[in-house]
């Protein structure tokens, strides 16, 4: 990670970090308006919930303002806005509130059901958001996956502490059945309702 890049010292988090940012930063010109496996939204569209999202985990931390827009509604336009600095933002802010948080506490607070998860729960979970959507950029974009197995593991873990709250709330559609040639990446995809194979043609 370099200098100008802020780390939060938790793995999951920053290596999800790294996901996002190398998804995001290969998007080509004319890419940002493609469809992504989020039914209905484009990369645009995928990349501004993203981005709110890491600015919810952030405030919930520390208290401070959330997004400037709701990232459950995303307008899909980015006209004057830099993405990358956008993104570097919404990261940075995301790495420094989790880079404060004191690692033996019981709880921390988190903007997603059940509103308090351990400080390792917490910081995945944020982390989860970041890849998934990581992955969903890259594979619009055709990109190659930023998910490995190392970091799907833990990803899948944390999954199954928060992701069946939000199911009825359309974060996350039903999960599709496993196939016995998955592999960890292909079984988290699986488990957040996206198809591994997923393609816009």
């Amino acid at each position: 990670m370099s200098d100008d890049m802020t780390s939060s010292g938790w793995d999951v988090l920053d290596a999800s970090h790294v996901a996002l940012r190398t998804a995001v930063r290969a998007v080509p010109a004319d890419g940002w308006h493609l469809p992504t496996p989020c039914a209905g939204w484009t990369v645009t569209q995928v990349f501004q919930h993203a981005v709110g999202d890491q600015i919810g985990y952030a405030a919930a931390l520390t208290d401070e303002p959330g997004p400037d827009f709701d990232p459950f509604a995303p307008s899909g336009d980015l006209e004057g806005v830099d993405p990358v600095a956008f993104l570097e933002d919404a990261l940075a802010r995301a790495a420094k509130a989790w880079a404060g948080v004191d690692r033996d506490a019981a709880e921390v607070p988190v903007p997603v059901p059940p509103n308090r998860l351990s400080p390792w729960s917490g910081s995945a979970a944020c982390g989860l958001d970041a890849a998934v959507h990581a992955w969903d950029i890259a594979r619009a974009t055709g990109g190659p996956s930023p998910l490995t197995p190392g970091l799907a593991r833990p990803l899948r873990k944390v999954a199954g502490e928060i992701v069946e709250p939000l199911r009825p709330y359309g974060a996350y559609a039903a999960a599709l059945t496993p196939d016995e040639s998955d592999d960890d990446v292909a079984v988290l995809l699986r488990y957040l309702g996206r198809d591994p194979r997923w393609s816009a043609s």
